[in-house]
């Protein structure tokens, strides 16, 4: 038995998979606490993990609110910009703040969120870590385009060019984040990082990503890398009052652009008139990101809620209109249902690509998308059975594995653990 910390990106879609796995780690006997703002200590909390507040100075009560009201408002190279931002200013606070917490919490290893830099802080304290893919891993590999872009993976000489331009162009943008983490890696006595891959732990890099789900290349496997399945544990997703008295008994659409890019009156004002007219029931889940009074009388009439008991609702559902993150997409794939994806950014083109390569979904570009043409893709998914049968073939294989138990059972060997 150990006593791990964990970092994680201070968002549902990152909270929710890593309370899982540390939930499933500490019914094998381990303590887990997660180092976190403070916007996030009550959902941390309330999935029984044990918190450790850290950045009181940059992120005081309420400032996780105004950051994902802006995010809600951009799309596409905008959207990335201002996250690689955020993601440089956590990085400084926890290379601040962190090694003081990890000290005093007395843990023996660190799980990282890539999208974190506490591994910093493990290289600093002479700790074991590990890499936590929550999103699509980053892998500097030419044989995957950087999930920034829904490319296919084709394995052709210019496509494979195109992905090195690519992965070239993406560390470029974030060189100011790798400046202020070398500059603290020097004062620390640390080797700087001549490369971005070397920010992922040296031990495995485990990700929620199902190997089903992942494009299929030439060569060799990744070194380091291990394909698991979701990390979900639905017992501790907090209670939603939902009025299932309203579900009317027709198939059933559900939509719903996730709880950060939610902002966009006009994408859930096209869904509707997409739908409008089909003999099905369409549920819009506005993720905390608009009232749906503001939104008033929409095409179709369909039911609009703040939030959606999701994991139950998708029990029930025909198809997904989702912006393609990648907790949506398994949630629904565990349920064997298709997808109609519209990526708004970051990681959301490239699971919206590895779907659709799969056949499990439709992708419609944002810098496409009107009533017309993602009507013409709810039907097709609708009408064409092959879509929800490729949706049923990656159930299937999900469902053989365990994600979080199969990930814990990876951090107990890499590790050398032992569980109760």
């Amino acid at each position: 038995m150990a006593r791990l910390g964990a970092f994680c990106f201070p968002g549902t879609g990152h909270l929710n998979p890593m309370t899982a796995l540390a939930r499933t780690l500490q019914l094998r006997g381990h303590e887990v606490v997660i180092f976190g703002i403070a916007d996030t200590e009550a959902r941390v909390r309330a999935g029984g993990i044990e918190f450790c507040r850290i950045g009181m100075e940059d992120y005081p009560p309420g400032t996780l609110q105004k950051l994902d009201e802006h995010l809600a408002r951009l799309k596409g190279f905008a959207a990335l910009r201002f996250t690689l931002e955020r993601v440089r200013n956590s990085a400084r606070m926890v290379l601040r703040d962190g090694p003081k917490a990890v000290r005093t919490a007395n843990v023996e290893a660190l799980l990282v969120d890539q999208a974190d830099f506490a591994g910093n802080v493990a290289d600093y304290l002479g700790l074991p870590w590990i890499s936590i893919a929550l999103i699509p891993p980053l892998v500097q590999d030419d044989r995957f385009p950087p999930f920034w872009f829904g490319w296919a993976a084709e394995q052709d000489r210019l496509s494979r060019l195109r992905n090195r331009l690519a992965i070239l162009l993406l560390s470029r943008i974030a060189t100011p984040i790798f400046r202020d983490v070398n500059q603290k890696r020097s004062a620390w006595g640390l080797k700087p990082f001549s490369r971005s891959e070397e920010a992922l732990s040296p031990l495995a890099q485990i990700t929620q990503l199902p190997e089903a789900l992942e494009f299929e290349v030439v060569g060799e496997k990744t070194t380091g890398l291990h394909y698991t399945g979701p990390f979900v544990r639905s017992e501790q997703r907090p209670a939603v009052a939902f009025p299932w008295e309203r579900l009317d008994g027709r198939p059933l659409i559900y939509a719903s652009m996730g709880t950060l890019q939610n902002g966009s009156e006009a994408i859930f004002r096209t869904i509707a008139e997409a739908c409008a007219g089909l003999d099905s029931q369409l549920l819009i889940s506005l993720g905390g990101g608009l009232d749906p009074a503001r939104l008033g009388k929409l095409a179709g009439n369909p039911l609009v809620v703040s939030f959606a008991p999701q994991l139950e609702i998708l029990k029930r559902a025909v198809l997904v209109i989702t912006h393609a993150g990648l907790n949506t997409v398994l949630e629904s794939l565990c349920e064997g249902v298709p997808l109609v994806a519209v990526p708004l950014a970051n990681d959301q083109p490239g699971v919206a690509a590895r779907v659709n390569a799969r056949g499990a979904c439709v992708v419609v570009p944002l810098h496409r998308l009107n009533a017309a043409r993602l009507r013409k893709a709810v039907m097709l998914v609708l009408q064409d059975a092959r879509y929800r049968e490729a949706a049923q073939v990656l159930q299937r294989t999900i469902q053989r594995i365990d994600g979080p138990e199969r990930a814990a059972d990876l951090i107990e060997q890499v590790l050398k653990l032992r569980s109760i």
